[in-house]
């Protein structure tokens, strides 16, 4: 696969500049400011029409990020594709676990706040400071992966790629979704996270398909 001549190359690289440049300057907005407008009226938005069904259905999207959760999910899906003798996938899958230390270092130092009550509804009780969301950052890298490996290796059953491939970008929206009504993140975290979960991919993704398939 043809994936990393020069014109690429200097597509992706470009790509990951603008990436870096758009989290930077997300990080330095959050870090300067209290909660905006635009944040708090989001998840006024998205939280407008709460019930129990709901809150039921986001929690159980937002379940699989826990960290506990998402390293079973993770070591589950590495050892699928080594049974199945697919190193290649396995380690993809693996490396996906590096987006909870990033998120952990990125939280540390930019030391948001979580939302409060005074502002919004909260559903969920968190720890830890607020940007960017680890959930989002997480989903964005797990089903990314997903996403290259089916790219890669499913050519003889173009509808269940594609099925896949959906499956994997609902999770991932659903994931930003619920975090936000759950009163877990501004909106502006769970941009941060989907950033930082592209930027892990884009480099990932130039490992993945620039080496040899085994």
């Amino acid at each position: 696969m043809p994936f990393l001549n020069k014109n690429k190359k200097t597509i992706i690289w470009t790509t990951l500049s603008i990436f870096l440049v758009g989290f930077s300057v997300l990080a330095a907005y959050v870090m300067l400011t209290e909660p905006h407008y635009i944040d708090v009226h989001i998840s006024e938005e998205i939280q407008e029409k709460q019930n129990g069904f709901l809150d039921s259905f986001m929690k159980a999207v937002s379940w699989f990020g826990r960290i506990r959760v998402s390293a079973v999910l993770v070591g589950c899906s590495a050892l699928c594709f080594l049974l199945l003798k697919r190193k290649k996938d396995a380690l993809l899958m693996l490396s996906t676990l590096i987006s909870g230390g990033i998120a952990w270092v990125l939280k540390t130092l930019i030391n948001r706040p979580r939302p409060t009550k005074d502002f919004i509804s909260i559903l969920e009780e968190t720890h830890y400071q607020s940007f960017p969301s680890g959930h989002v950052l997480f989903y964005t890298a797990f089903f990314g992966a997903f996403i290259f490996i089916l790219l890669r290796t499913i050519n003889k059953h173009p509808v269940s790629k594609i099925i896949g491939m959906l499956v994997c970008l609902a999770m991932i929206f659903l994931g930003a979704v619920s975090r936000v009504y759950l009163g877990a993140h501004w909106f502006t975290d769970v941009l941060g996270g989907f950033l930082a979960g592209l930027i892990y991919l884009l480099i990932a993704g130039n490992i993945y398909f620039g080496s040899k398939k085994t």
